[in-house]
């Protein structure tokens, strides 16, 4: 068995190593270290969770031992897609560096360009950064990339999904031709596969895994449920997710659960946190500050459930996750694997249960035939029912209702009161019989039948000259005449045409 000594690592990263609590490398650590140590581009394809991180991190390490670093001109620079993922990489290269004068600047959104502006004026080795930040330093002038030596560029099937190939092609134009490249991606979409053949030169290929497969450590669960109504499948599916959570029981020591749009994520977080459970949301519109305290607090164990949207799917590595939730199926496959990876990591056991409404047919079926393997089905819990009454605010509190619904209810109140109280005469007649027409007017499609609803419109207009007689006939106050109920003297007046006589 390959252990990391036998790697030929810098001996201040096998001390880093050890510290860290590892002996033996994962396979796709065995596999890219030895050929990236030997300065050729390594091409990694393996799934998501099995210490891709590592595998670029250690020989870069090693690499760069020798060798000092010039003021705005980084010796190495890591790509990656999304703040966390790239706030990750400078977190491990911390812990492998520890024993080294090597030094980093991190350069992502929602940190103010001085701060980053100082670390790269003094020279830094290696410079991780995402994609768009990174050309707004070189566009300012602040950065030169002539002196990459290595380059690595991680999740590039993440990168393809955020629309970030165009920018990944530009900063490989603005290094130099002769740089070290090392490519990871856990699938290998067509223009991950022309990218690579632009730009790596005769790469060392490591496939630990075939392409968009599932760890086989994740226990992987289909819950299919038939919402009440259309307008009710949002809220059936978390009354169906807070009955799932219950029924893992301790088992589920925390969870991180996917939307696929951030307004969703925000509904949830709250929802779970209105019924009892510790939840808070993580997606791309919140402030970074608040997006690393949540995550940060997440990590630590202070916070159990983590509402995330596909910002959270890729590359972080959080190793004790006990479940995942799919609360919408994912739209594109391929996050189906990123998502679940999230579970079930470094050899830990772990739960991933999904969500489906039989609109989700398709993407189902998408996913299923890119993992090439059905999801297994299992029943919602026992006693489980999705509610069709009125919905209810994420507080607990009766959902506010459309405009006129209260006063809906009161005029049919009404109604019913006139038809059990006898005939009446007069005002007192015509005044109930107003708001049953006004009542009809305003009632609700569906709340009655349509042919009950035409006959009480039908009866109202039967009803308005008994109306109007009635009030004439002095009881009560007098009605204020409409456009209907008399024609106006003016519209009575002849009217001469420009340069034409009357008749």
């Amino acid at each position: 068995m390959t252990r990391f000594s036998d790697l030929r690592l810098d001996p201040r990263v096998l001390q880093a190593v050890t510290d860290a609590g590892y002996e033996t490398p994962t396979p796709i650590q065995a596999g890219a270290i030895p050929p990236a140590l030997e300065g050729r581009d390594v091409l990694g394809i393996a799934q998501t969770g099995t210490g891709k991180t590592a595998s670029f991190v250690l020989p870069m390490i090693t690499l760069l031992g020798r060798g000092r670093a010039r003021a705005r001109m980084p010796r190495s620079l890591v790509l990656a897609p999304t703040r966390e993922l790239a706030a990750q990489v400078a977190e491990q290269f911390d812990k492998y560096a520890a024993h080294t004068k090597l030094t980093k600047a991190l350069l992502i959104g929602g940190v103010s360009f001085g701060d980053q502006d100082r670390l790269i004026d003094r020279g830094v080795d290696v410079l991780i950064a995402t994609p768009g930040r990174l050309l707004d330093h070189f566009e300012r002038g602040r950065l030169l990339l002539t002196g990459v030596q290595i380059m690595v560029v991680d999740e590039a099937d993440r990168m393809l999904d955020m629309g970030f190939i165009p920018d990944i092609e530009r900063i490989f134009q603005l290094t130099p031709f002769t740089r070290q490249t090392l490519f990871f991606s856990a699938t290998m979409a067509p223009e991950i596969e022309r990218i690579t053949n632009t730009f790596l030169h005769a790469p060392a290929r490591i496939e630990v895994a075939r392409q968009a497969t599932t760890s086989e450590t994740i226990d992987q669960r289909l819950v299919r449920i038939e919402p009440v109504r259309r307008d009710l499948a949002a809220r059936n599916k978390r009354e169906l997710l807070r009955a799932l959570i219950r029924a893992e029981g301790e088992a589920c020591t925390n969870a991180i659960l996917f939307c696929n749009r951030k307004t969703e994520v925000d509904v949830l977080a709250k929802s779970l946190k209105a019924h009892g459970f510790d939840a808070a949301p993580i997606h791309g519109d919140l402030e970074q500050s608040q997006r690393m305290r949540t995550l940060e607090g997440f990590r630590e164990g202070a916070l159990r459930f983590l509402v995330a949207s596909d910002v959270a799917a890729r590359g972080l590595d959080i190793p004790a996750v006990s479940h995942v939730f799919n609360f919408d199926v994912p739209s594109h496959a391929e996050d189906y694997v990123h998502r679940i990876g999230r579970t079930g990591r470094a050899g830990r056991k772990g739960v991933a249960i999904t969500i489906a409404t039989p609109a989700d047919a398709k993407y189902l079926a998408a996913i299923e035939a890119l993992i090439k393997q059905p999801i297994p089905e299992v029943p919602v819990p026992e006693g489980f029912a999705p509610s069709a009454g009125p919905a209810r605010s994420p507080e607990g509190r009766p959902a506010a209702r459309g405009r006129g619904e209260g006063r809906r209810e009161e005029r049919g109140e009404g109604r019913r009161e006139e038809r059990g109280g006898g005939r009446r005469t007069g005002a007192a007649r015509a005044e109930p019989a107003a708001a049953g027409a006004v009542a009809a007017v305003a009632a609700a499609p569906g709340g009655e039948g349509e042919a009950d609803g035409a006959a009480r419109r039908q009866a109202a207009r039967r009803d308005q000259p008994r109306r109007a007689e009635g009030r004439d006939q002095g009881d009560g106050d007098r009605a204020v005449v409409g456009m209907g109920d008399h024609m106006p003297d003016f519209l009575l007046r002849p009217v001469t045409l420009p340069g034409r006589a009357e008749d």
